[in-house]
């Protein structure tokens, strides 16, 4: 195996199974929609919810949304897989990169198979109920929210590895492809 296979799968499977043990220590430890744990007093805690749809419970009461989201999530592993395979063996950012895609992708979908109603367990609340001042102004301002919706290991997993895909794509493929052409080509 390369390279870009063992950090690819290094990445994919430790997201998976800490996005997984996280989720179940919660449905043990944390009563669904109890308090939870205060981290940091008016700012970050550790609760139990279920989300029944995707990003902001879009989708959450679409009948079969369940098995929307799953065939999703197999099409974009396949998708992955297929960009993985097609990256030069001796690759090594793309390939966490897609695993920490993939591993969100699969954690989530996982929720969604083994949970009641294909709810997926969320934990960490980002809020500003410990600043008045500023949990009002966020409520009357873009995006209008003074509390971020409760998301997951898997969450974090997704969007950090789509924010470097992109990041990758607009800023640093060009820069390489460019250093890799012969010095008497232009890029372009």
């Amino acid at each position: 195996m390369n390279a870009k296979w063992i950090w690819f799968s290094i990445v994919a499977f430790v997201g998976l199974v800490l996005d997984q043990v996280t989720k179940a220590w919660i449905r043990a430890n944390i009563e669904y929609r109890d308090v939870g744990i205060e981290v940091i007093d008016g700012y970050f805690d550790i609760v139990h919810a279920q989300n029944p749809g995707a990003a902001l419970g879009i989708l959450g009461t679409v009948p079969g949304a369940r098995y929307i989201f799953v065939i999703f999530t197999i099409v974009a592993a396949v998708v992955i897989f297929n960009m993985q395979r097609q990256l030069k063996s001796g690759e090594k950012f793309l390939p966490v990169v897609l695993g920490l895609i993939l591993s969100g992708a699969l954690g989530n979908a996982v929720d969604r198979i083994i949970n009641e109603g294909g709810r997926v367990t969320d934990f960490l609340r980002v809020h500003t109920s410990g600043n008045p001042a500023l949990e009002t102004w966020l409520a009357n301002h873009w995006p209008y929210m003074s509390e971020y919706p409760s998301f997951n290991v898997a969450d974090i997993a997704l969007v950090v590895g789509v924010l470097l895909f992109i990041i990758h794509y607009l800023f640093l493929e060009e820069k390489e492809d460019a250093e890799a052409k012969p010095a008497g080509e232009k890029a372009g």
